[in-house]
């Protein structure tokens, strides 16, 4: 028996397409799109602003190509996810997913790799410092990182003068005794809930847009099954 009008018209009308699923995505999207215009833009100003303010700059460890760098990433990951949601794309929603599954994966490998191998980790850490020092005065935005980590490290502002006559506890008194990479070790063990809800915090919102992803790409591909369906069944008497 075939269908009446009304039925085969409900029947056109159906979609498998999530409309919650679909404008959360895009507007998950276009909230983080949106911050990495912004984070390109500060970047960009403060990498013209240094530019007017010192001749040579050390690119290998600039604070502002950096912001650029994950600006841009940020955007072009953000833009797939807004148009592939908007537009129903599963092309450009699977490369969203993709690239998102790829970044948390080497978070993740990063993290772990971290806490094994904290030894060469540190010395890492202690040749990157070593670095940033060399070159504190090529860099304005380098010499305020590294002023904002030591502004309370450093109570003695003679630099040390006349510290050395002291012992190692009346001299604790006036300066800190201990290194950076020392403090900086110390500080991790000492707030790493703090580390893991920032890792989570990070994390989460990376979940959320694949999964969100996975899901529409399954709803796009079940509505494009059923609309090959009906187009092949449409002249069938019981259609």
């Amino acid at each position: 028996m075939a269908k009446t009008p009304s039925a085969a018209l409900r029947a056109d009308e159906f979609s498998f397409v999530s409309p919650a699923v679909k404008y959360l995505l895009f507007f998950f999207n276009m909230l983080f799109w949106v911050i990495s215009m912004v984070m390109v833009g500060i970047g960009v100003y403060a990498r013209l602003m240094k530019h007017a303010e010192a001749a040579m700059a050390c690119l290998a460890v600039d604070p502002a190509l950096f912001l650029i760098a994950v600006g841009v990433l940020m955007f072009l990951i953000t833009f797939c996810g807004c148009i592939g949601s908007l537009r129903e794309n599963i092309c450009l929603l699977q490369a969203f997913s993709i690239c998102l599954t790829l970044i948390f994966l080497l978070q993740l490998a990063a993290g772990i790799l971290g806490f094994v191998f904290s030894d060469k980790a540190r010395g890492k850490v202690s040749e990157i410092i070593n670095n940033a020092i060399v070159h504190y005065r090529d860099d304005l935005d380098l010499q305020n990182l590294i002023d904002f980590g030591q502004k309370e490290a450093v109570v003695n502002t003679m630099c040390g003068q006349g510290m050395q006559s002291l012992d190692y506890v009346e001299a604790g008194l006036h300066i800190h005794t201990n290194g950076c990479i020392d403090r900086l070790v110390n500080w991790l063990h000492t707030n790493l809930f703090l580390l893991g809800g920032v890792a989570l915090g990070f994390a989460i919102p990376q979940l959320v847009g694949i999964l969100l992803s996975q899901i529409l790409i399954n709803q796009i591909q079940d509505q494009i099954k059923l609309q090959k369906y009906n187009l092949q069944h449409r002249a069938d008497p019981w259609y």
